[in-house]
This record gives C-alpha cells, sequence and structure tokens, in this order.
C-alpha cells in the first residue's frame, strides 16, 4: 500500500499501470527542468508518501530507479534511497549523461519508486564470521 500526501498544486499521486505485476511506481516531475550536459539537478515531485506492506502492515523503504524511456534519453536517477520513516517531498536526482540538454515537462513520467522490505537489524562487532563456500573470494572469482 502506498498512502501519498500531495504537497502542490500540480502535483501528481504515483501511478502503477498493472497492479501486482509491475515492480514499481511512476513518478512525474512537478515542474519543467532542463538538464545540462553532464550535470544533476533535482526534480521535483510535490509529494510526500508512506509505504507499506499491503499484509502485514510493516513499513517498507522505497528505492528511486531509472524508467527505460529516461535512459534511453541518455538521463540516469542517481541516489534514490528513500527511508520508511522519510515523510518529506520525493526529490529525485537525475544526471544528464548526454553531450545536449534534456528537458524534462511538468507532469512527465521521470523514474520509478520501488517498495522494499526493510531488513536492516542491529549491527553486532565480532572478532570472527561464520564459514562460507565463498569465503574472501571477490571480483571475478566466480569466473567470466
Amino acid at each position: 500500500m502506498l498512502r501519498v500526501k500531495l504537497l502542490e498544486a500540480g502535483a501528481r499521486a504515483p501511478v502503477v499501470a498493472h497492479p501486482g505485476e509491475d515492480l514499481g511506481y511512476d513518478l512525474f516531475a512537478l515542474e519543467a527542468v532542463l538538464l545540462t550536459p553532464r550535470a544533476t539537478a533535482r526534480a521535483r515531485t510535490g509529494i510526500a508518501v508512506e509505504a507499506r506492506d499491503p499484509e502485514t502492515g510493516a513499513p517498507l523503504g522505497l528505492l528511486v530507479r531509472d524508467r527505460s524511456s529516461m535512459a534511453a534519453r541518455g538521463v540516469a536517477t542517481t541516489g534514490g534511497v528513500i527511508d520508511a520513516g522519510y515523510r518529506g517531498e520525493i526529490l529525485v536526482l537525475m544526471t544528464n549523461l548526454g553531450d545536449t540538454p534534456v528537458e524534462l515537462k511538468a507532469g512527465e513520467k521521470i523514474a520509478q519508486m520501488i517498495p522494499v522490505p526493510v531488513l536492516t537489524g542491529v549491527v553486532i562487532e565480532v572478532e570472527t564470521l561464520e564459514d562460507s563456500a565463498r569465503a574472501e573470494k571477490g571480483f571475478g572469482s566466480s569466473g567470466r
């Protein structure tokens, strides 16, 4: 369940085209933004949200990610972790990876917001960790 508070006139609630099938909610730009080449800007959404598991009511975090249509234009969503307790305006950090300006229009779908369970817990400092098959093998250790 996603509860949405519209903070500004012209703000639009996120949408999901196929509930139960689509992974994320589409987010809309509140106002036009000009993304200059190789630069990052904040795009306002004019909304605040509260996400909860529809079955248990447990709080959910949200990841703000690229829409494929934006990525195809050379625009990446950066940052994008929304903690379960955050109730301020959702801002989307957009980076123009190209060499020409990109204009985002007010009301345009700019990113998607994906609900995720909050699995963080208490951090416990220890002297040893449990053995595993992988152990300390990293970076390419499983083959190419």
